[in-house]
């Protein structure tokens, strides 16, 4: 068995751990100095390490000191300084959703299959899932929501006849502190004998109550419900005339005497669209849904929104809701998962896009943070090697999102591989600049949704174009994009003024979004004097080349196998993919512009 980053977690996590200190003396075996434990109560997750003597103390909560020991590990590891004081998580809770089907597949799923469902029905090594308990526990992850949410049958059963099974996998992950979450169908109590699933209804809510007192028999420490509803066929609460807060009040009003949290997924649009109709804009739709309802959440309902507008894109603004709403308690959510960024092949580490939202929006404006999982049971976890490095940053920036990128990939670098320092700068500088380089030769400029329908890998300019979804980005011959300013669909006024201004203008707006907020013709000049036809040959041009940098590099570095053969062959792909990219869009546009390429590279008629 091949394990993602850390060398201890090569040896074996014996059976017998029962909580997090018995964890963090097993860890403490893996330094070669003695380190002894304080329990402090009261620090909780918090830690604290000191050099004592010959050897080192750490103190900590009961779930504190086994991070306060993985702190320890990494810093001899990575040859940095011990942290000073005390630490303390930023978000209290970080979490994985993990898109897992009981039937072993995963949505959106490109490591292999589940690691705990199969054959619908849990079905895993004990050994492994002790070691995604070790290698979650390693960054700090807390939270670990097990299935879809999608709901898809007989996952309903997770919280009603596989509760025993539930609670066995709990049991496993918790010596690691991890605690799981169960994603939940809304329409449940309709399958289970009454005859709706009003959130009002006297029988839904003492239903739901009966369920929560169920669950927490079985799994008392269960981190709470994670929900979809009213989004892309899953039922909710508009089914009965009611708002999403009076649908989400009554599950969290079951789990609140437990303690538990309901996290409300706001991803909710229509996706039935008419693409005739050009007064209805997609990207409005969860600040028209949820602003109305700022302050009638309870406290215990975390509103958990994408970091985008649209579906974790190559590149969107940061959702205005996390501007808007004053409050509610909102959650961010990412995509590890490389959905539209690559899917595990073409290379996109991902903490620039982290630490760039939270600069905007404000680290303090949320009070949790998650990432859907790009776990599966490929042998190393991920599927590529280096897609390894998104799970150990997510969890050490949900730890501290003040986290520089660059050495949140240094340091997974060098827990990872022993190179020498040349390659070891290689190695970060070409993952520091994968993302940059992926958004070159598919979309810049904040174009989104070109991408092969269903499937969302390689290009499709017109995919998405006259489909329900909502993905529209209006090319013809005279210009490209959505203008969402208030003369167009109106969506950048729901940002706050100054926002709203820089955006609704195009001499203002990020370039890097200009077809995101704008309409524009091809002869559009571009502040640096190109015309915005040339600057989308440009990039395309430059993305491809930039691809073929990477593969040199990469070829030159010294990894060990498996992983050199792996990320050869995956670069392989990269390359014709970033091909593709270039020549269809380049293609694309020329058809419709007319325009030539002014350096005279081939573009295909």
């Amino acid at each position: 068995m091949r394990y993602a980053w850390l060398p201890m977690l090569k040896k074996p996590v014996p059976d017998t751990l029962q909580r997090p200190l018995d964890a963090a003396k097993f860890e403490a075996r893996q330094i070669a100095d003695p380190v002894c434990f304080a329990l402090e109560p009261a620090l909780g997750e918090g830690y604290r390490i000191e050099k004592a003597g010959d050897g080192y103390t750490v103190a900590g909560g009961e779930t504190g000191v086994l991070y306060g020991a993985y702190a320890l590990i990494r810093a001899l590891s990575c040859g940095e300084a011990l942290p000073e004081g005390v630490q303390r998580p930023y978000y209290p809770l970080r979490m994985i959703n993990c898109w897992d089907n009981m039937d072993g597949s995963i949505e959106r799923g490109y490591a292999g299959r589940s690691l705990w469902f199969e054959g619908d029905a849990f079905h895993y090594d004990p050994a492994r899932i002790r070691q995604l308990g070790r290698m979650l526990a390693s960054v700090g992850i807390n939270v670990l929501c097990v299935n879809n949410v999608n709901v898809h049958w007989p996952a309903q059963q997770l919280i009603g006849d596989l509760l025993p099974d539930l609670a066995a996998f709990a049991g496993i992950l918790r010596p690691f502190g991890v605690r799981l979450m169960v994603s939940v169908d809304f329409s449940m109590p309709l399958q289970c004998g009454l005859d709706t699933a009003d959130p009002l209804d006297s029988r839904v809510q003492a239903w739901w109550k009966q369920r929560a007192d169920a669950v927490y028999a079985a799994v008392p420490d269960l981190a709470g419900f994670l929900v979809k509803a009213d989004s892309e066929h899953r039922p909710g609460p508009n089914a009965y005339g009611r708002d999403h807060a009076q649908g989400a009040n009554m599950l969290a009003r079951a789990l609140a005497p437990h303690g538990g949290a309901l996290v409300w997924r706001a991803f909710v649009y229509n996706c039935l669209q008419d693409w005739r109709d050009h007064s209805v804009d997609r990207p409005c739709a969860a600040y028209e849904t949820y602003m109305p309802l700022d302050g009638s959440f309870d406290d215990n309902v975390i509103l958990q929104i994408k970091n985008g507008p649209y579906d974790f894109q190559v590149r969107e603004p940061e959702s205005p809701l996390f501007f808007g709403l004053r409050h509610t308690p909102m959650g961010l959510e990412f995509q590890l998962a490389q959905e539209y960024t690559g899917q595990q092949i073409d290379l996109y580490a991902m903490p620039p896009l982290w630490r760039e939202v939270t600069d905007a929006i404000g680290k303090d404006t949320v009070r949790a943070i998650a990432a859907v999982s790009n776990l599966g049971r490929d042998e190393n976890w991920f599927g590529h090697p280096f897609a390894a490095l998104n799970l150990f940053a997510f969890g050490l920036f949900a730890w501290d999102p003040d986290g520089d990128p660059a050495a949140l990939i240094r340091c997974w670098a060098r827990m990872t591989y022993a190179l020498t320092a040349d390659q070891e700068a290689a190695l970060t500088d070409l993952l520091l600049g994968s993302r940059a380089v992926y958004e070159r030769y598919t979309a810049p400029l904040g174009l989104c949704w070109m991408v092969r329908p269903d499937k969302h890998y390689g290009p499709s300019p017109y995919g998405y174009e006259f489909q329900a979804w909502g993905t529209y980005n209006r090319a013809d011959r005279d210009a490209v994009g959505v203008d969402r300013s208030g003369r167009g669909t109106g969506y950048a006024c729901q940002y706050p003024p100054e926002l709203a201004e820089r955006y609704a203008d195009p001499e203002k707006c990020p370039e890097n979004l200009l077809l995101f907020f704008h309409r524009l013709p091809y002869g559009f000049v571009m502040r640096d004097g190109r015309t915005l036809i040339q600057r989308i040959y440009d990039d395309h041009f430059e993305g491809a080349q930039q691809a073929e940098a990477m593969a040199r590099t990469l070829e030159a570095l010294e990894l060990p196998e498996p992983d050199r053969s792996e990320a050869a062959r995956r670069m392989e792909k990269q390359l014709i993919n970033a091909r593709e990219w270039r020549d269809v869009i380049n293609t694309f546009f020329h058809r419709f512009s007319g325009a030539a390429d002014e350096k005279g590279r081939v573009i295909y008629p």
